[in-house]
């Protein structure tokens, strides 16, 4: 997914979807670029709120507009709170379960990981960030890549990580194992669910 400069889109979006930009520096930059505009910018519409929900999902995850738009059919299609079957979805994928278990720092390193062919799932080899990981599943390194740059920080990160309820994992063995359907604190997210999907229900 192409993302490009992304201070100056976490700021578009006025959320820091990105790792580099969850920092005080890109606080303190934002806080001197508003004072510098002022109140340039109009007020949004409904539309174009919800619009800008939609963009800081898409960015969160790292996910494209048209796989992103699947995601958002497939909740609305499923039974059952339509926001929690979107996060599922979106929290269920290998990349970003690479990141909630701690064994890589962002989503486009996990992407790189699981594509580069480091990744198992229940001793296969699977090369697709978006693979929906289901309750049961055992997730490992390949051996022949325990020893690669990507993971040389791994020990260091997993000492003080707190894990989500819906995994476990076993630092000593680099082991996760799915436990539960994913679920998240809809408070932490930096986007609102109920916007991003009127913005398909409209």
């Amino acid at each position: 997914m192409k993302i490009g400069p992304r201070y100056k889109k976490a700021r578009y979006l006025g959320a820091p979807v990105f790792r580099k930009t969850q920092t005080q520096k890109f606080a303190m930059s934002s806080q001197r670029k508003v004072k510098t505009m002022g109140g340039r910018r109009g007020a949004k519409s409904e539309f174009g709120k919800q619009l800008l929900e939609k963009q800081k999902a898409r960015f969160s995850y790292g996910v494209g507009g048209r796989q992103f738009t699947n995601y958002v059919k497939q909740a609305l299609k499923t039974t059952g709170d339509n926001g929690k079957n979107l996060m599922q979805l979106l929290e269920g994928r290998l990349d970003n379960v690479m990141v909630r278990a701690g064994f890589a720092p962002t989503r486009s390193a996990a992407r790189q990981m699981v594509s580069h062919g480091h990744i198992k799932v229940n001793d296969v080899i699977v090369t697709i960030p978006s693979y929906h990981v289901s309750i049961g599943d055992l997730l490992t390194i390949r051996e022949g890549s325990k020893k690669k740059v990507i993971f040389s920080k791994i020990d260091e990160e997993l000492q003080n990580f707190k894990w989500p309820s819906w995994i476990v994992v076993d630092a000593a063995k680099r082991e996760i194992k799915i436990v539960a359907e994913p679920v998240v604190d809809m408070t932490e997210l930096l986007f609102d669910v109920r916007q991003v999907l009127e913005f398909y229900t409209r």
